[in-house]
């Protein structure tokens, strides 16, 4: 079935990128390559032994499925230019809703690999999640098929479902990472390395590998210890959004670890 499923790729960005260049090792001919760059549509192009193209008119309608792998807020705009007829076309987001892509063409859908990416770490997709949703079931056979050639843990969810999915990965990574850099930057300051960070980092990631988050929850909040918080508290006395972080943080782990205890 491989050869009978041809590609198009709309964007050259990081999931653009990681799509692509799995698809081409297991065997998928990619056709082209849009971005509205044309140094980078021809530098994924050339990866993925692609046309790259700048311009939407010149986008083949000779491809099996169209992948829109743009940011967000452009799906829509990027949706209304391509008239397709029973192409499929699905995007790659965790917070739009299919239906964006309804008037594009009759079978749509949506292909969200649950992962952050860059372009320069290759990604390992046989172990990431990717959700798929579509208008009917033959595009949904189709998808499946699709995501279980790169995939082991392909789960089918609605756009309600995926939206809560983005929204639970929203505080798992971005938020996380986010913490990370004030974390490095607490640091830095007092000429120290992350580095010295990185092993409780990784325990802590692998604790929830077969335990609940809220099992394992440790740290001056989780004891209600209040002398150690102000402690904190006073270190970021200059710092006056992390203190209001850490606060909010901190009254957040009370609360919810009481709860766990009543019950």
């Amino acid at each position: 079935m491989k050869s009978e499923i041809s590609i198009s790729i709309i964007g050259s960005g990081n999931v653009a990128t990681q799509l692509g260049l799995i698809l081409h090792s297991e065997g998928y001919m990619i056709n082209q390559v849009y971005s509205q760059s044309k140094k980078n549509a021809s530098l994924l192009a050339k990866k993925l032994k692609a046309e790259a193209i700048t311009d939407f008119k010149k986008l083949s309608k000779d491809s099996s499925i169209y992948i829109i792998a743009v940011k967000d807020d452009a799906i829509e705009s990027v949706a209304k230019q391509l008239k397709l007829t029973n192409q499929i076309i699905v995007h790659t987001s965790g917070s739009v809703s299919m239906d964006v892509l309804k008037k594009s063409s009759k079978n749509y859908g949506v292909f969200y690999p649950l992962q952050t990416f860059s372009k320069e770490k290759l990604a390992n997709f046989k172990v990431i999640p990717v959700c798929i949703e579509a208008n009917n079931s033959s595009t949904s056979t189709t998808l499946e098929y699709f995501a279980k050639s790169i995939s082991s843990n392909v789960q089918k969810t609605n756009s309600e479902q995926r939206k809560k999915i983005h929204l639970a990965a929203v505080f798992a990574c971005n938020f996380s990472n986010h913490l990370y850099a004030i974390a490095e930057q607490l640091l830095s300051k007092n000429k120290l390395s992350l580095d010295l960070l990185k092993p409780l980092i990784e325990e802590t990631a692998n604790k929830i590998k077969e335990n609940k988050p809220s099992k394992v929850q440790t740290g001056p909040a989780s004891r209600n210890d209040k002398k150690t918080m102000s402690a904190h508290l006073k270190l970021l006395s200059k710092e006056k959004d992390l203190q209001k972080l850490y606060n909010l943080l901190s009254e957040s782990i009370i609360k919810r670890t009481s709860r766990l205890r009543s019950k």
